[in-house]
């Protein structure tokens, strides 16, 4: 069914609050189709989306058969990236990377008052800290299992794939051949980076020079699309691309600049558009024949000016969720953010139905502690579990 078939219902965060014209504090507001938490419910997941423009990782999670929108406030969180029980976010200058404990979920289960009817199953705490200054840093994934996963990130401002350092600020790996120098001059504007098979393999960028801030004189139809391990140009022509992933047998990208999603004929290298979408489509996630697409409602500014989808009228533009069955390319529900959130950079499934994440509780910050089985023989069972 379209969107269209399904009606929206107001939903409304009231845990996190801006300041209104007059002192008094407003919720932050989102409307979804009825559908969007049963779909969720039916897949056992949620979804965490970053923007950076309203400094917010946003949560969206089932609670009792409605959607609960959850914020935590970041420095522009930008990427991220999950796996097994790692959380990466990209921010401002810094990679926070966060673990899994479900421990403190039982905890903020049984201390809850009144007791809560959905249950936290996963809660992510911070870790670790690394001061990357400030990159413009953009997608971002682990490549590598368990604890030996190491993660890479878009060095957009260096136009480059780097990896973290316990001596730099970042390390790089990777540039296209076109790029010359490791010069902090944003030449291509870098930003998509999808794996295969566990490994990077696809780049998106918005232009191909080598020189200073030079994607923006073709930014309506100079992006290009990028195979890591050959250093080829796979596809050109395309306006503004981000997230190119690998899926189902296919190489999918967001023709970002005409709010498209779609994928890559394999035997031409042409963009092939799927559906078109109300907004500046950026952030791709799949679960099963869906996928899970941001919209941000960007507006005709310097950077944006001349890119088809910032010539449409505003109210044609959006900011959201949207989710597409890729196999009958129809939209199935959205979720759209309203008030201050007008800007989407990345979309992640996440394998839990009701996830936390802790970034500024001191105190369970105080008193949760991760530590080696051995370490943790002597110390009682209840304690364990109280975290």
């Amino acid at each position: 069914m379209s969107s269209s078939e399904v009606p929206p219902t107001p939903s409304v965060d009231s845990s996190v609050k801006k300041q209104g014209d007059d002192g008094a504090p407003e919720p932050l507001r989102s409307v979804h189709t009825s559908n969007f938490p049963e779909i969720l419910e039916h897949l056992g997941c949620s979804l965490m989306v970053s923007t950076y423009q309203a400094g917010r990782l946003v949560m969206l999670r089932t609670q009792n058969g409605t959607l609960n929108t959850h914020f935590r406030s970041f420095d522009k969180p930008m990427g991220l990236a999950l796996s097994d029980n790692r959380l990466a976010v990209g921010a401002a200058n810094s990679i926070w990377e966060f673990h899994n404990l479900p421990a403190v979920g039982e905890k903020l289960n049984a201390d809850s008052d009144p007791p809560v009817t959905t249950q936290h199953d996963a809660c992510f705490l911070p870790r670790v800290t690394h001061w990357t200054g400030d990159i413009q840093i953009h997608e971002m994934a682990w490549v590598g299992q368990g604890t030996e996963a190491e993660l890479w990130f878009v060095n957009t401002r260096f136009s480059c794939l780097c990896i973290r350092s316990g001596l730099y600020n970042f390390q790089p790996v990777w540039r296209p051949s076109f790029i010359t120098d490791f010069m902090p001059g944003d030449c291509c504007h870098l930003n998509g980076l999808g794996l295969r098979q566990g490994v990077p393999r696809y780049v998106t960028a918005l232009g191909e020079t080598s020189n200073a801030r030079g994607w923006r004189d073709n930014k309506k139809d100079g992006g290009i699309l990028m195979d890591v391990e050959s250093g080829d140009v796979i596809t050109r022509g395309l306006s503004m691309p981000h997230s190119p992933r690998w899926y189902q047998g296919r190489l999918w990208v967001l023709e970002s600049g005409n709010g498209g999603l779609g994928y890559i004929d394999s035997d031409t290298g042409k963009y092939v558009e799927l559906i078109a979408l109300p907004g500046f489509t950026r952030g791709l996630a799949f679960c099963g024949p869906l996928a899970f697409v941001g919209l941000s409602q960007v507006r005709e500014t310097a950077v944006f000016g001349g890119v088809p989808i910032a010539e449409k009228q505003l109210d044609e533009r959006t900011c959201g969720v949207w989710v597409v069955n890729i196999e009958t390319a129809k939209t199935v529900a959205f979720v759209k953010f309203e008030d201050a959130v007008q800007e989407i950079f990345a979309v992640e499934v996440v394998p839990h139905r009701f996830p936390e994440l802790v970034n500024d509780q001191k105190d369970l910050l105080d008193g949760s502690f991760e530590l080696p089985d051995d370490a943790l023989d002597g110390v009682p069972p209840e304690m364990r579990s109280r975290a």
